[in-house]
């Protein structure tokens, strides 16, 4: 675990969080979550595929479709999300030292020409809690932006065991991923990076 965050732009960012053992021992507690509810290519109100594949785990999932934005109860197929599993909710519980703890854990799986656009989490009911995410695999582009659209950013690479907290002004702050280094960890088999979002939704 580093010491103490790196500060970007309100972003707070644990470099190499999770050793390697810890970061093993996720993936495995990822994969009974995955089985249960299996990534899904899904599509924007516009009909577009994103380039990620996605899925939940907790009490809701976050969703798109043709009919928006959204979090719902159940997986596109129908069951119910998988819970978040112990490992995930330490970590949170050790970078926000919050005593609710997240109902969401969307789960974002980049390929080697996966991307994500620069956006702000903004489906939730309140932004005053932050949101957690952590980084699995191979390296990944983070650019973060402004409160609003445009503007000058800035990148770091996110590497596998590297956790981030974007609260306060950093809450709605626009960020995403530009590209992955596809192949520079060996965390995966296949390959790839897992990027976990913890978000209390409700």
């Amino acid at each position: 675990m580093a010491a103490a965050p790196v500060d970007l732009r309100g972003f707070k960012i644990w470099k190499g969080y999770l050793d390697a053992a810890a970061q093993a021992e996720l993936v495995a507690a990822l994969r009974p979550v995955l089985k249960a509810a299996p990534l899904v290519r899904p599509v924007t109100r516009r009909g577009q595929s994103l380039s990620v594949r996605m899925t939940s785990a907790g009490e809701l999932g976050w969703i798109t479709d043709r009919r928006g934005y959204r979090y719902e109860p159940r997986h596109p197929s129908g069951v119910d999300w998988p819970a978040i599993p112990r490992q995930v909710l330490e970590i949170w519980d050790a970078v926000t030292g919050l005593d609710r703890r997240p109902d969401s854990c969307l789960i974002n799986y980049y390929e080697a020409e996966a991307k994500m656009g620069l956006h702000q989490d903004k489906d939730e009911a309140d932004f005053s809690w932050p949101v957690v995410s952590v980084s699995l695999g191979d390296d990944g582009l983070f650019r973060i932006g402004n409160t609003t659209r445009g503007g000058k950013t800035e990148s770091i690479w996110l590497n596998s065991g590297d956790v981030v907290v974007m609260g306060g002004e950093a809450r709605l702050t626009y960020h995403g991923i530009d590209r992955i280094r596809f192949g520079s960890s060996r965390l995966l088999p296949k390959g790839g990076r897992i990027n976990l979002t913890l978000r209390v939704a409700t």
